[in-house]
């Protein structure tokens, strides 16, 4: 990257963060920021969950006070994606504020979902992924409105939609700054490799307005492409040629992708207008492919036939899609073109463990730590460089291999923990030796109306997601790179032994009855170790009797949020405690 470029980026988030941290305890008047932060759920229980952690931070005085912050949760029954969410949290905004709402400067952030890429993130939501930065200890939600700081006092009331598992930073020059004024769509660009622009959006500029040579430029859009391929790309006029020495980007060639948007007061009504005609929603919507496509000045209707992109296709999908094309169209989308920008996404374990440990770059450009907020108990505690250690209690002589991210727990003397594995919300025992590769992560659960505890474990790279049609075909699931069926044996378990949470019909690692329920975190820890240990080493553990067992999906159904803020509240302060001493 030109260094230029690096430094006018490090400098720029410096005092993003600089300015957002003289709000964090202060109780802002109307105009200082936003006048309400908007998060979506999935549904009613990670609503609960959301909203919980939200009082606690503002109790804390984490994030700013004075503002008005909502959680909505989808409405029960089918999946509505992203696009649905903002849909049905503008109605809500709507009920609530009424004609005052056409005066308000709201951001709202996606957070629904189970995070089955980064289960670590599942129980207490992906916008609560701690972050090793700041004091009090920042996670994704203080972030996005740090990165976002300077947005509110440069927009007309309207509304900021953004998701909750990606980074944004970006540098303007000093007589510039992004302004969010004009009517209909205005949709934040980022420099990025063809291949990037494969996963995300594309926008289709105009070469004969383009300019290379600013930081920042607003242009209007003549067509959105959603997930295209590079052949589409070029096809379409999206591809540009990188200048020389002034770019973040080392490639020859780039497009410029999606990240935020922002949609003036005018174009919410047309986004409600289109809840009231599509009626009850049954199938998921994007708010990026479903809304962006329908805009610009070469947008055309053929993108609503093409589901190739679609997770799942639903029946009436392209005919929702039509309806949405129809209501659109002709609103304007403008587009920021910040030619001094990155975007950064933590959606996975692998981009987790990466930009936490390897990635120097952004440890760089954001500042962030190999140990925050966290407590070694002697001298002789050490960890390797290249870890991350956040929130968390080393008693002596503990170990963190490079590669591997600490976060919510507690290490007992003489604990190691191996390379690129993920520990979250334990506590581990005197002594005990976690492999390499490993995600482990405790839960409280309420099971058969008593507090328990689960630890799940999965290997770093095991598809939670894939399925098979039934139980029977459980041996083509990989687990720990063997086969599930494999696992069972070093257990004492037979094939019927294993129970899939949910529909059989779709039996997946996420499903699997595989974490031995207990009565202690420590005990919980110890025993899926010990499962661990077995497949590692080819040997073989009993289970308790009567062991229950239950799968990742059924830890978040039962979970005991209440007692799992609890032990974090017990590490805050003794962490806290420590600091002051």
């Amino acid at each position: 990257m030109n260094q230029e470029s690096s430094r006018k980026l490090r400098a720029a988030t410096a005092e993003k963060l600089k300015k957002f941290n003289s709000l964090r305890d202060r109780k802002l008047l109307p105009g200082q920021f936003w006048d309400v932060v908007t998060v979506t759920a999935a549904d009613e229980q990670q609503r609960e969950s959301y909203q919980l952690q939200i009082t606690e931070k503002v109790d804390k005085k984490e994030i700013p006070l004075g503002i008005d912050y909502k959680v909505f949760a989808d409405p029960a029954g089918s999946k509505i994606g992203n696009g649905g969410s903002t849909l049905y949290a503008l109605q809500r905004l709507q009920d609530i504020y009424g004609k005052a709402f056409s005066t308000l400067r709201v951001i709202i952030i996606h957070a629904g979902g189970w995070s089955q890429r980064l289960p670590s993130a599942s129980a207490l939501g992906k916008i609560f992924t701690a972050l090793p930065l700041g004091d009090p200890l920042y996670q994704m939600l203080e972030l996005k409105l740090a990165m976002y700081v300077e947005f509110p006092s440069q927009m007309k009331p309207g509304v900021l939609v953004t998701c909750a598992d990606d980074i944004e930073l970006y540098s303007t020059a000093e007589n510039e700054s992004i302004r969010f004024d004009k009517p209909g769509f205005t949709a934040l660009a980022h420099p990025s490799p063809l291949l990037i622009g494969t996963t995300h959006g594309v926008f289709v500029l105009d070469p004969f307005e383009m300019s290379t040579n600013s930081d920042m430029a607003t242009l209007p859009c003549m067509q959105f492409l959603h997930k295209p391929s590079i052949s589409k790309m070029r096809d379409s006029g999206a591809v540009f040629k990188s200048p020389s020495g002034c770019f973040p980007l080392s490639d020859a060639e780039f497009v410029y992708t999606d990240s935020t948007y922002y949609v003036d007061f005018e174009t919410v009504k047309s986004l409600l207008n289109v809840l009231k005609h599509l009626g009850p929603l049954d199938c998921e919507i994007d708010a990026y492919g479903d809304f962006l496509q329908a805009l610009g000045s070469a947008a055309t209707i053929d993108y609503t036939n093409n589901t190739s992109n679609v997770t799942k296709e639903e029946r009436n999908l392209v005919e929702i899609r039509q309806k949405i094309f129809n209501l659109l169209k002709g609103t304007p989308l403008n587009v920021v073109v910040l030619n001094n920008s990155k975007f950064y996404h933590l959606g996975t374990t692998s981009e987790y463990l990466f930009h936490f440990t390897e990635d120097p770059v952004l440890r760089n450009e954001l500042g962030l730590l190999s140990f925050a907020f966290s407590v070694q108990k002697n001298e002789n505690s050490e960890s390797s460089l290249g870890c991350c250690v956040m929130y968390s209690i080393f008693d002596p002589d503990c170990t963190v291999e490079s590669g591997s991210v600490v976060e919510y727990s507690r290490l007992g003397a003489g604990v190691s923990v191996g390379r690129s594995s993920i520990i979250s919300g334990c506590w581990v025992g005197p002594g005990l030796s976690v492999p390499d590769a490993v995600f482990m992560h405790s839960l409280c659960v309420n099971h058969k109306q008593q507090t328990r505890f689960v630890t799940v474990m999965f290997g770093i790279n095991d598809n939670l997601k894939r399925t098979v049609e039934s139980p029977a075909s459980m041996n083509d699931l990989s687990y720990f790179g063997f086969s599930l069926t494999d696992c069972l044996t070093r257990w004492g378990l037979k094939k019927e032994d294993l129970r899939f949470s949910s529909s059989a019909s779709s039996c997946c690692l996420w499903k699997a009855c595989l974490f031995p329920v207990c009565t202690e975190p420590q005990s919980s820890f110890l025993m899926s170790l010990q499962m661990l240990w077995a497949i590692m080493n080819k040997s073989t553990f009993t289970l308790p009797k009567d062991t229950p067992l239950i799968s990742m999906e059924e830890s978040l159904q039962c979970k005991n949020l209440e007692e799992m803020l609890k032990f974090r509240k017990g590490l805050y302060n003794e962490i806290k405690q420590k600091h002051l001493n």
